[in-house]
């Protein structure tokens, strides 16, 4: 880029697509890796963490970055496939840097970092950090009423090099905020022990449910086991029963129990009903909260159901129709609808006329293979799960299966990549 290029704040790189020099996506910027120097000198632009296929991360060198405009990262040369690994003498920008307070040299005032510009240094191909985008007053979210924002050189402020207790997130956060739960959850993985706690702290508590079960399992220990009681058990009744329930499973049973007596009983329920059966069989890995309809419910009655935001696709598959009472355990199971079958009826059609009863059902205890056999057998992408009274626990989704084929380790494994495939060295 020339010298007299555009200032880029770093919040306006969160998410921006990478393209080689044939205009192919390599992937999408998920932080900047910079090195603080001493003697207040702006801190050098080391490259760009770059989430590629499968969530895996490789380090891209800003001597490689060809253009930064439009919204896009230019890129030139090969791209280096090993994934990333953080050295201690490299900083994140977003993940370390936003919501830093630091002081004002000048005048001593502490104020909040929101955000930091980098520009490329004339005739060279060299990045670093020059303005440092800071609020004024109390700490707090972005851009709070009352504290007048400002820009400043990076030599105007002190305080980066030392470790922060307590760092906010809200700029952070603000910064990923469209981000799917996997992928947010894989930014916390990222990040380190302590930020990882910071971040999930200020997360409300439903993007915190939704994030915790995209968590590898020892990520979302750390970060529950720092959790107040209080707040463990309404994230406990915000998450979806089958994975609440597994996560309570991990824990000491003194500790489960009062968690449960926390939470409000409608929501305790169907995970003492969860924690009764085995993991691995259809009892213990189904959810308690599917599409559940009377007999005399209408197509038109099932498709707003089905479009539901909340409910995931694997339950929009099929609607369940059984007996009063309609909650799970519900009254007897008739059937299952089809969301294909739905669609092809008049809305003004009752399911009770077009329920499949010919798919026989899934006891509690089957065991894991048969429950995957089932699943390949008719093609389905969940199963209705009944007790021997014929009354509806609940639903088993091919998700869920997957999460127990799956190796333990697997959504670390998928972060991670594989490097050996590459057998290529740190650009660095």
């Amino acid at each position: 880029m020339a010298s007299g290029s555009p200032r880029v704040f770093v919040s306006h790189l969160a998410g921006v697509a990478v393209f080689d020099p044939n205009g192919d996506q390599v992937g999408r910027v998920r932080d900047l890796v910079a090195m603080l120097r001493i003697g207040g000198k702006p801190p050098r632009v080391l490259g760009m963490v770059v989430e590629v296929i499968s969530r895996h991360r490789i380090f891209l060198p800003m001597t490689r970055v060809t253009g930064v405009e439009s919204g896009q990262v230019i890129t030139t040369g090969v791209v280096n496939m090993r994934r990333f690994e953080q050295r201690a003498t490299e900083t994140l920008v977003l993940g370390e840097l936003l919501d830093r307070r630091v002081r004002l040299v000048e005048t001593g005032e502490e104020v909040t970092v929101l955000d930091v510009s980098i520009t490329q240094l004339p005739a060279r191909r060299d990045w670093e950090i020059d303005k440092v985008f800071v609020q004024r007053g109390r700490k707090g979210g972005p851009l709070r009423r009352g504290g007048e924002a400002l820009t400043v050189e990076w030599s105007a402020v002190t305080g980066f090099s030392l470790e922060e207790k307590g760092q906010g997130a809200a700029n952070l956060l603000a910064t990923f905020e469209q981000l799917r739960p996997a992928d947010l959850a894989n930014v916390l993985h990222h990040l380190s022990a302590k930020r990882r706690l910071e971040v999930a702290a200020a997360l409300d508590d439903d993007r915190l449910a939704d994030v915790l079960e995209e968590l590898p399992e020892d990520d979302q220990m750390e970060i529950f086991g720092k959790l107040k009681e209080e707040r463990a058990a309404d994230i406990l009744e915000a998450m979806d029963p089958d994975d609440a329930a597994d996560l309570l499973s991990e824990l000491p049973e003194a500790d489960k129990e009062r968690l449960l007596t926390l939470m409000q009983p409608q929501d305790a329920a169907p995970l003492r009903r969860l924690l009764e059966y085995e993991e691995s069989t259809a009892g213990g890995m189904m959810t308690t909260e599917p599409i559940v309809l009377r007999p005399d419910a209408t197509v038109a009655d099932a498709l707003a159901r089905v479009r539901i935001h909340d409910i995931s696709p694997a339950l929009a598959a099929q609607v369940y129709v059984c007996r009063p009472p309609d909650e799970t355990p519900t009254g007897q199971y008739l059937g299952v609808v089809h969301f294909q079958r739905l669609l092809r009826d008049p809305p003004f059609t009752l399911v009770g006329a077009i329920v499949d009863s010919d798919l026989r059902p899934l006891p509690p205890d089957t065991p894991l293979y048969e429950t995957t056999s089932y699943l390949a057998t008719y093609n389905m992408v969940s199963a209705p799960v009944v007790d021997e009274g014929g009354h509806l626990l609940g639903a088993v989704t091919v998700d869920d299966v997957l999460d127990h084929l799956l190796p333990d380790d697997w959504r670390e494994a998928a972060a991670h990549g594989v490097d050996e495939a590459w057998g290529v060295t740190d650009a660095r």
